[in-house]
């Protein structure tokens, strides 16, 4: 079996071989890119196979849970099935790692009960996180209230993490498959492809089924099931939206201000502002993100989802009819209306606008109606688009759905239905808005879970 312990870097590079044993350390790269060393043991070999705390999933969640745990002087390993720890951390933040945001409330965070993220939060939320990142070594930058590490690089948040896990001495197993998991008198037995491991207690940190290569893959999902648990309707969330019309192949590449309000089955769901990006396939951007958890939501229950595009979102109804007949009236100078366009929005999507408020680009300026211009300002303040679907998990963020709350106590993140096995991070039905949400929810779950765990 192979059995891998995280090392300093500065160890020495050796690879040797005594009778049956070979150990290889491998210190190529820096930190972030090499930083586990492997050692590979026969199975006759009397290697460590019992545990207090087992932390399933080396992601963010995980970590935060083994480091917990092990401060907390639990005798603890990470079971990882992927060949290191941490990978999805690299992408956070395009690569910056917006770490968390000192903005925090129950409307930051989504799930069918919102509110159990509060007792968790109490108990180690953005002031904990920041003080806890500090003390390994992270210097925050603020920006606006979104934290990221001074060096601008996720691959720091992940370094400091794997040198705590050296300091606390945490066994972590890579590339390892859990296949069964079975209750026994003191614990678990958890069977994988590196042989039996048991623990007192252990903790579900798997992810869901967002970004699979770095990861969450949804193979311990059956394993949660088995002991009873229900999970509501997984779906990507902070994704794209992919829409039916047409003219968005036009449109690809237009990055603009807007406001995009979600309706399902005809009602005003949730609005977001930002900058939308228009891509050949429909919309996409931090607006898009923030609401997409509600519309996949509602597709996979066959649900009729459409969104209105607000283009011009610093402007009401009256001053934006005002501005038209400025520019369509008073300031045409001999115009046609596409030419009376220019300088207010993106010349393509000023042609969209026109064609679906059924005037000709051509029409000089002078010449449209009072009612053309109202249908103008109708598109550029309401155009309304048909939702037909999403990107798949591999692009996705993160996901929608998991473990239900109910099921789960929030001031320990223990199961209610069976002792001892505890839940941190995205597989709970919690998941955050765009900008730090999403993490701060794996640090706080995991460290309320890590903590527990080792009592």
């Amino acid at each position: 079996m192979n059995f891998l312990r995280i090392i300093p870097r500065n160890y020495l590079i050796v690879t040797f071989t005594y009778g049956n044993i070979k150990k290889v350390f491998n210190n190529s790269g820096p930190w972030g890119s090499e930083s586990l060393k492997v050692y590979n043991y026969p199975d006759k070999y009397n290697v460590k196979k019992s545990f207090d705390v087992i932390v399933i999933g080396g992601g963010a969640a995980g970590m935060m849970a083994a480091i917990t745990a092990a401060s907390n002087g639990a005798d603890t390993m990470i079971l990882e099935h992927k060949d290191r720890v941490g990978k999805k951390i690299l992408s956070t933040g395009n690569g910056k790692c917006n770490y968390t945001n000192e903005l925090q409330g129950v409307t930051f965070y989504r799930g069918d009960d919102p509110a159990f993220v509060l007792p968790v939060m109490e108990q180690f939320g953005f002031d904990e996180t920041v003080s806890f990142f500090e003390k390994l070594g992270i210097y925050p930058k603020n920006r606006n209230g979104y934290y990221y590490p001074a060096s601008e690089q996720a691959a720091s948040v992940l370094d400091v993490l794997r040198m705590e896990l050296i300091f606390r001495h945490v066994s972590v197993v890579t590339e390892c498959e859990l296949r069964n998991i079975l209750e026994k008198k003191n614990g678990f037995l958890l069977e994988t492809g590196k042989g039996r491991f048991s623990a007192q207690k252990i903790i579900f940190a798997t992810g869901l089924l967002a970004a699979p290569k770095t990861g969450s893959d949804g193979s311990a999902i059956p394993l949660i099931k088995a002991f009873g648990h229900r999970f509501s309707d997984i779906v990507p969330a902070l994704t794209a939206l992919q829409c039916r019309e047409s003219f968005f192949r036009q449109l690809a590449g237009i990055r603009t201000e807007a406001e995009v309000s979600l309706f399902i089955a005809g009602e005003n769901i949730i609005s977001e502002r930002g900058e939308l990006q228009l891509t050949d396939y429909g919309i996409s951007g931090i607006p898009v993100f923030q609401v997409s958890r509600f519309a996949t939501k509602a597709l996979k229950k066959k649900q009729a989802v459409t969104a209105q595009i607000d283009f011009l979102p610093r402007l009401n109804e009256q001053e934006t009819e005002q501005l038209f007949e400025q520019r369509f009236r008073e300031y045409a100078h001999g115009k046609i209306a596409d030419e009376a366009m220019v300088g207010l929005l993106n010349h393509k999507l000023s042609g969209v606008l026109l064609k679906e408020a059924h005037i000709s680009l051509k029409k000089p300026a002078e010449e449209i109606t009072k009612k053309e211009l109202l249908q103008l300002v109708k598109q550029c303040k309401h155009m309304e688009v048909c939702v037909t679907g999403s990107k798949s998990f591999e692009q996705a963020q993160v996901c929608a759905g998991g473990v239900h709350t109910d099921e789960i106590d929030p001031k320990t993140m223990e199961s209610r239905l069976v002792p001892n096995i505890y839940f941190a991070g995205e597989v709970v039905d919690i998941d955050g808005m765009c900008g730090g949400y999403n993490l701060q929810w794996a640090w706080s779950s995991g460290y309320v879970a890590g903590r527990h765990a080792a009592e």
